[in-house]
């Protein structure tokens, strides 16, 4: 039943892409200052807000498990860790391809691009460490204090622009002041592709934690034979 559900959500997944797919290219206009180029801001910001989710319920589960040792809230960090690491490669890409596009230039060390750099490092860090570590129990102590405090890298990203007015562009979208910059209907657009990757990454995560769980069954049994040998 799990897996249907997990089937029928990325088909439908897939699906609102393609809807939404034919609206930002073909029913939107091009934006007045910045021309055809705009459209990339659409698998720019939802990747984002997605992985910041991700992120955050990384970070939520690795203290349930500090305070349970239970291991499916392990499990659920570094799936969503994972997928929340890919979704943040791609609001570096479609970032940089967006400044080449608007600057010149690839990259400049911009406060809310350092920063979100810094940010992805520390998760890739975040992978590198349970990897380095054998041991489950400590691995995923040690792994889940890391994501607590990595947290912290992943407000100050969102907080940079506010904080350092440098190169990278000001918000078009202020949930506080309801103030935003941009059209409606390319608002609404917004929050459907946002829709679309937070469903996205609903589907990623349950894999990735059926994969886990699997390759954990996978150890388990390695160390009770090389036990019995």
């Amino acid at each position: 039943m799990r897996d249907k559900l997990i089937y029928g959500a990325g088909i439908f997944a897939a699906l609102y892409f393609v809807r939404n797919l034919y609206v930002i290219l073909l029913q939107l206009p091009d934006e007045a200052m910045q021309g055809a180029v705009y459209r990339i801001f659409f698998f720019h910001l939802p990747p984002y807000f997605t992985a910041v989710a991700c992120f955050l319920g990384a970070a939520i589960a690795s203290g349930l498990y500090l305070k349970t040792k239970n291991w499916k809230y392990d499990v659920f960090a570094v799936s969503a860790t994972e997928v929340g690491l890919a979704l943040a490669a791609i609001n570096l890409v479609t970032g940089m391809i967006w400044g080449r596009q608007q600057w010149g230039i690839w990259w400049t060390w911009d406060a809310r691009l350092t920063s979100a750099l810094i940010t992805w490092l520390i998760y890739l860090g975040y992978l590198m460490l349970r990897e380095g570590i054998k041991d489950p129990s400590e691995r995923a102590k040690n792994s889940a204090v890391l994501s607590i405090f990595a947290f912290f890298a992943v407000y100050f990203t969102y907080k940079a622009n506010e904080w350092y007015r440098t190169q990278h562009p000001g918000p078009v979208l202020t949930i506080r002041t309801g103030k935003n910059t941009i059209d409606p209907a390319m608002q609404a657009m917004l929050f459907h592709n946002l829709g679309a990757f937070l469903l996205l990454a609903v589907v990623l995560v349950a894999v990735r934690m059926n994969l886990e769980n699997s390759q954990r069954a996978v150890e388990s049994l390695r160390r009770r034979a090389h036990a019995i040998a």
